[in-house]
């Protein structure tokens, strides 16, 4: 018979915001805050229409063709966090689109991040060219404040 386990509140025995689970092969272990999702969202970004869904994300701007920010909702510890980004786009199989974060000073910070999506452009140069995407898609892994 399958045990069920119902809780409200996790915590960890030796401190409260440390919970070890240990590896399949029993070998290893890792923290499960550390490989907790901190914030994610799937925005509109044709204009930023808003949120399909989000999680920690408090407000999305919208700055220019193919440049937004999010901003998150609870902070995190540094900006020494991990953006995965995807994106889906409504144009055909044969684009190239990637979504691309700030690297100027400020724009990625423990409370927001810029980010730009851009396309492959119709030339031989192979230059990319910054333009709007149906949908933008980010997900932050890092520490919370």
């Amino acid at each position: 018979m399958a045990s069920i386990l119902k809780v409200d509140e996790l915590q960890g025995k030796t401190s409260a915001g440390d919970i070890t689970v240990t590896s399949e092969g029993g070998a290893a272990t890792q923290s499960l805050q550390q490989g907790l999702a901190k914030a994610w969202c799937n925005i509109d970004d044709v204009g930023l229409t808003g949120a399909r869904d989000s999680l920690n994300i408090s407000s999305y701007t919208s700055e220019a063709t193919a440049i937004f920010s999010v901003s998150y909702s609870n902070n995190l510890s540094n900006d020494d966090y991990v953006t995965t980004t995807g994106i889906r786009d409504g144009g055909g199989e044969n684009d190239t689109r990637m979504i691309v974060g700030s690297t100027t000073a400020g724009y990625y910070t423990t409370s927001s991040q810029r980010n730009y999506t851009g396309g492959h452009a119709a030339s031989t140069s192979n230059a990319m060219s910054l333009n709007d995407t149906e949908v933008a898609m980010l997900q932050v892994t890092g520490d919370l404040a």
